[in-house]
This record gives structure tokens, sequence and C-alpha cells, in this order.
């Protein structure tokens, strides 16, 4: 059982979840006591990592089992330097899916807390809790005279209410392991330039997984399971022409390129232009050349003024102009792990499922007749997810469900409206039916395709 409490909500977005997992079709499924049960165990493992930390191997540069020795000798290298506290170097391959690697992730482990308190912010705990060193720019309170080389406890402020530069809080924090000071305090926060590199190197993090800091950058790819999965559901051919309509930061546009040998072309759209260097920057380090990238709005990237299209290759594009989409779509997120705490509103978490109406609609009318359109999203409601499925069932007689290869998530969530059918056609990543697994200690190629964030697929054929 984790040590520290289940994921931290506002009661409105806490009732609101709760329907979605007490709704009437999934109590007839079920019952009440295991739909109960579910809500529970879900808010429980929102907050600590996966079982696994998962790396897709890049196997359009190297073969897997290169990558793979490659990678357990640098975190053997890693080991012997000091710079990880007894990193474990199994890497296990996964049996359905041929470019990812597995690593357990080995906690909570019992680590004693010290007087000395680093906090950091929410993100920064999150990521420590997955196996990275504390950056200086996320951490946000010291003690006074902390000095390089102290050994420090490190808390996450989940509510994000410590003022930047105090020497204690008091607030809502949650430990996460201990570690040694990389900078003093002065160097942290009494510069005029914000603060760059490790502040924090984590020797006795409570979760105990590698840092890939610098760690074969070009071949082991960091990305959750789920996120790979739907690379090899979209399944690009070589010479199509693929676009990711929600590409940053680029892992998913990377992986499709990827599949296709670099052969083809994928387009990669985003509206901000933070997100979109992103996408460069990662298919440039992965050595991809089959990628275009453009700032632009997916919603508006379908067009039939031809004369005006004729001008520039970039988009808006003409209807029916590629061979398979990915939507990606943007979401309320509560499917990602670790999450200690969400701050959002009911509102805000509402407020994402009429712009991916909108994303639909560009997708659909971009998609040529014949052609494969995935949708996704990392969070675990029904508007979002089954719902946006029987809406675009309704609203687009051309799309058609299809089966999923590899299909190693459950089935979807009754609750919409689809068919018994229509649900085992959808894949819905739900950590919450992993719980016995984890607690048993299944072996982790087993565990780690179902102990993974809250994710959902649906696969269309345009037809």
């Amino acid at each position: 059982m984790p040590v520290f409490p289940i994921i931290s909500l506002k009661p409105e977005v806490r009732e609101y979840l709760k329907r979605v997992f007490l709704n009437k079709e999934l109590l007839a499924a079920v019952g009440h006591q295991e739909a109960e049960q579910r809500f529970e165990r879900l808010l429980s493992c929102l907050s600590h990592p996966p079982s696994h930390t998962c790396v897709r191997a890049s196997t359009h540069l190297a073969p897997v089992d290169e990558i793979r020795q490659r990678l357990r000798e640098e975190l053997k290298k890693q080991q012997l330097c000091g710079s990880s506290a007894e990193v474990p170097v199994e890497i296990v391959p996964h049996p359905c899916i041929p470019d990812v690697l597995l690593l357990p992730v080995h906690g909570p482990r019992p680590v004693q807390q010290c007087q000395s308190e680093v906090v950091v912010g929410a993100l920064c705990g999150s990521a420590v809790l997955r196996g990275a060193h504390v950056y200086a720019p996320g951490i946000v309170a010291s003690p006074k005279f902390m000095k390089a080389g102290d050994v420090v406890s490190v808390f996450s402020d989940t509510d994000g209410r410590c003022t930047r530069g105090a020497t204690g809080f008091q607030g809502h924090k949650v430990f996460v392991g201990n570690g040694v000071a990389e900078m003093d305090r002065a160097a942290i926060f009494c510069t005029k330039e914000a603060p760059k590199g490790v502040g924090v190197r984590m020797t006795e993090p409570l979760y105990q997984s590698p840092s890939f800091d610098g760690v074969l950058p070009n071949l082991a790819f960091l990305q959750n399971l789920p996120s790979v999965v739907v690379g090899h559901v979209l399944g690009p051919c070589l010479g199509e022409r693929v676009l990711d309509i929600c590409a940053a930061p680029g892992g998913k546009t990377c992986h499709i390129a990827s599949l296709m040998k670099d052969q083809g072309e994928v387009v990669a759209l985003d509206k901000i232009r933070n997100k979109i260097d992103r996408v460069r920057q990662n298919a440039q380090m992965l050595q991809l050349q089959s990628i275009k990238v453009f700032c632009f709005d997916g919603v508006k990237a379908v067009s039939s003024d031809t004369e005006k299209l004729k001008e520039t290759e970039g988009p808006p594009f003409p209807p029916e102009s590629f061979d398979r989409v990915l939507l990606d779509a943007p979401c309320s997120g509560l499917g990602q792990r670790p999450n200690m705490a969400n701050t959002w509103s009911l509102k805000e978490i509402c407020s994402y499922q009429p712009l991916q109406r909108k994303l639909f609609q560009a997708a659909v009318s971009l998609l040529k007749k014949g052609g494969v359109l995935v949708y996704s999203t990392c969070t675990v409601t029904l508007a979002e997810n089954e719902e946006q499925v029987a809406w675009a069932l309704k609203t687009f007689p051309c799309l058609t469900l299809q089966p999923q290869e590899p299909h190693i998530g459950a089935e979807g969530m009754p609750g919409a409206g689809l068919s018994p059918e229509q649900l085992r056609l959808l894949q819905r990543f739900s950590p919450e039916l992993s719980w016995e697994q984890t607690q048993a200690n299944t072996p982790l190629p087993d565990r780690a395709s179902t102990d993974t964030i809250g994710f959902f697929i649906a696969k269309f054929l345009k037809s």
C-alpha cells in the first residue's frame, strides 16, 4: 500500500468521478460494491507511480536486443559511479510489444526522514517518484543555511501553497525520499538568473527507479506504455502520409515515423509555439527526417479553398489528405500518475469535450476513405472517452469501430450506451483493475500491461 494519501481532489471533482464509476450500466455489470471499490482503488493508484518504467527502443536506429544490452551497460555505469542508489538493472522485453523494454520500480520503500527538509513543487515531486533527481527550478523551500553536500529529505508541496524561498513549510506536503544537496541555498534563491542543473541528487528515493538523465537519449525514449500502444494500434505503413493533429511533445509522432522506418511523411501539428519546438527537438534527437512540424491549430487544419492551398505545403490541408490520422486529444489528464493532488475545478475538468469534438470533425474530414483514425486520451472520464465514441459513431456514419492490435488493456467502460460488442473493441487502461496483480507480486511483464497510467484508445475506419 502507498505510504502517502490518495490523490487530493476538489469535492465537486471527486463527486463527479464517483458518479462516473457508479453509473447505472457499470453497477448492473459488476455490482455496487465492486464499482465502489474500483473507484477507491483508482484514487489510490493515481497517487503513486506504475510498477515499471517503460522505455521505447528506437528500432529504426538499432535492434531492440542491442539497445537492451547498451541500456544495461549504461545503468551499471550509473550504479558504479554512485549517481543512483542500488539501481535495478533488470530489463525485461514486453511480451507483446516488440519495441518496449520494462524496468521494475521498487517501492514504496522504508526510508527514514531526516531533519533538514527541501520542499519542491508538485510536478517536481511526481518526477522524483518516477526516478528523477530534483532540478533546481523545482525547489520552492530549503533550510536557511543549506550547503552543497547536506543530506536532506525532499517533500512535495501537493497544493502549491509554499512561498518560493521559504525556509520551512507547514502546509500539506508528502515525503518522496532523501538526497544530497548539490547547491547552496544562495545559488538556488539569491541569483538574478533562474537556477539550472540538479539541486538535490536523490540517494534514497521512496520509489527506486533509475535516472535516465543523459542515458542513450536517441535510443531509449521514456514513454508511458499506453502511449506506445497507440502507435501500434494506428499501424502506419511505409510510404503513407500520416497526420498527428495534436502532436506535442512529439513522442507519438516520433514513434509513428519510427514504425514507418522513416519512409513516408508524418505531419505534426500543435498550436503552441514552445510545445511544437519540443516536437522538432525530439525528431532531431531521434534522427527522423520524415516528420514535418507546423505550429497550427488542428481545429482549423482543413480547408476547401483549393486556390489558397496551392500556395503552401503546410496547413490548412484539403479534405481527405491523409492515410491515417492520430487524434491524441487535449484532455483533463485524470489518468496521469503519479499525481498526488489535482486543483482543477469541475468546470475545468469538463471543458475539454467541445474542443475534442471540433478536433474530431477536422480529423474525419482530413482522413481519406479507407483510412484509419485513432482517438486517444490520458484521462478516465466517460465524457472524454466512451461518450465521445458514441457521439462520433452517431455523427459520422462513415466511421466504424475496428479491432485493436495489440489489445492489452481492458475493454471500454459501460455508461455511454455502447453495446457490449462495441465496448470490447475499445481499449481502456485502468490501473485500478491491476490492483490484485500489484499486491500479489505478479511477474513484471504481465503486471506492466495493466498497472499503467489511465488511458483510452478507440480505432475507427472511414468507409
